[in-house]
């Protein structure tokens, strides 16, 4: 079992992402998963991401707040405990339309070619 402790989480940047403050809490790290990684995304009103793709699926899920998810010019509000799969190659773009902070954990695979 490989243990991460919230406290030892480390920051990162995400292309293209605006008013977000995103926290590696397991991947790319020795003893960490193998096939995966998983984020906490924190998005201030305003804050958002995209409009992009990414080679790999992802899995967003609203542990709090509401975000807007546009897919194909179809909008979706995600709230609290809502998630969604977004497939490899779908292009998103992600808002918080609100005046309170959206917090996400995002579910990502390793992109082709990286091993942690």
């Amino acid at each position: 079992m490989f243990v991460k402790r919230f406290a030892e989480a480390k920051p990162y940047e995400a292309p293209n992402h605006w008013g977000v403050v995103g926290l590696r809490l397991q991947g790319f790290e020795p003893g960490g998963p193998t096939n995966q990684w998983l984020g906490l995304s924190q998005f201030l009103p305003g804050g958002g991401a995209g409009p992009d793709a990414t080679p790999v699926e992802k899995v967003y899920f609203i542990l709090d707040g509401e975000m807007t998810v546009i897919v194909d010019g179809v909008e979706t509000v995600l709230k609290k405990f809502d998630s969604c799969t977004i497939p490899a190659g779908e292009i998103r773009r992600i808002e918080n339309r609100t005046n309170g902070i959206v917090t996400m954990l995002v579910v990502i695979p390793y992109p082709p070619g990286v091993k942690p």
